[in-house]
């Protein structure tokens, strides 16, 4: 789900809430916080993905690109879901306002834009080492249609390079 800020502007600037629990659970989102983190990646080309949580230990995440410019996918792995093994994506960026939620169940993943991209997140649980997972990021069950990235180098560590094909 896109989350949009709503800013309140005068002459110095703007405030918007990034986030509201009472907000979240009326549009049927876990508004529960166990755990913020942030991830600072140097060169434009940067795939971070797909990742997520097996139960019981999933997690959902609020994600926000606090500097540069990220495209953002999420993957549908819940089996009984209507939108299983779809993706979506969405451009966010530093000041754009847009916030993405990523729902328990989901693998999700970003490749930088830009240098110096910082990605902010707010997960529903806490990192559970045991507990990790993920799919890769060009497997063709998804069929995932990342931009070009800049300089023609996309940059992936080695376990996000060595993550299965999903088999469900």
């Amino acid at each position: 789900m896109i989350v949009e800020l709503e800013p309140s502007l005068d002459e110095r600037g703007s405030l918007a809430r990034t986030f509201d629990a009472g907000v979240f659970a009326a549009h049927g989102l876990d508004p529960r916080v166990a755990q913020c983190s942030t991830s600072f990646n140097a060169r434009a080309g940067t795939l971070r993905g797909m990742h997520y949580q097996r139960a019981p230990h999933g997690e959902g995440k609020l994600i926000r690109c606090t500097k540069g410019r990220i495209f953002d996918v999420a993957i549908d792995l819940r089996a009984d879901s209507p939108t299983h093994r779809r993706w979506v994506s969405i451009e966010l960026g530093a000041g754009g306002g847009r916030s993405l939620f990523v729902a328990e169940g989901c693998a999700h993943g970003f490749q930088t834009l830009e240098d110096d991209s910082e990605v902010h997140y707010q997960m529903t649980s806490a990192y559970v080492p045991a507990s990790y997972a993920g799919v890769r990021w060009d497997d063709p069950a998804f069929a995932i249609e990342w931009p070009e990235p800049p300089r023609g180098e996309r940059i992936l560590s080695e376990r996000d390079h060595n993550h299965p094909d999903y088999l469900i």
